[in-house]
């Protein structure tokens, strides 16, 4: 039976497995589709195709490697799905070593996540020029002791999820992120980081 003052997602939402199911149907009203792992298959590929045309899609994996995998496959075969990104921070209970993911966020960072879903540009729709690369190396994002943290930070600051080096200015560029955005985020988070946040 749903919870009365659950929310309604209309998208369905694309999950990695079962848990990942279980979990976001404990927090929101929705219907989904499992991967089933990165083992993401021609048919599964196409029922999430048959969805973004009737009901539309979420994208909604888990912030690691085979999460970010999984999620690369489906925006090459479904440029205009929307996607939800977890906090990297929020997507693990407490206890050091815990699996990180979907299946053990907790219900604000999930509601948080499928508050602030994102739609990727196609690129010959992009309007907002790259964010050069030489400014990522010097907000100290690409090289350095404090890289990993500061794109981690940046990726749930902006909503774009956590990328590597290499990936962020692809990131930052197919969700439109202008370098004023990207500057005032980067204040932000260097702020923080001075006063130990």
């Amino acid at each position: 039976m749903i919870e009365e003052n659950k929310v309604k997602i209309e998208e369905i939402i694309v999950v990695e497995g079962k848990d990942d199911t279980k979990r976001i149907q404990e927090v929101v009203e929705a219907d989904t589709i499992e991967t089933i792992g990165s083992a993401i298959n021609a048919e599964i590929l196409d029922r999430i195709s048959h969805a973004q045309e009737v009901r539309g899609v979420i994208v909604f994996t888990d912030p690691d490697f085979s999460g970010e995998k999984i999620r690369k496959i489906i925006q090459e075969e479904v440029p205009d799905a929307k996607h939800a990104f977890l906090s990297r921070r929020k997507a693990a209970p407490s206890r050091r070593g815990a699996s990180l993911g979907v299946e053990h966020a907790s219900d604000e960072a999930i509601l948080e996540a499928l508050k602030h879903v994102a739609t990727p540009i196609a690129k010959e729709d992009l309007q907002i020029p790259p964010i050069p690369r030489s400014l990522l190396v010097s907000y100290g994002l690409i090289a350095g002791e404090k890289a990993k943290a500061r794109r981690e930070a940046l990726g749930d600051h902006l909503r774009i999820g956590y990328t590597n080096g290499k990936q962020l200015v692809k990131r930052l560029q197919i969700f439109q992120i202008s370098k004023e955005e990207f500057e005032q985020a980067m204040t932000e988070i260097l702020k923080d980081e001075k006063n130990g946040k």
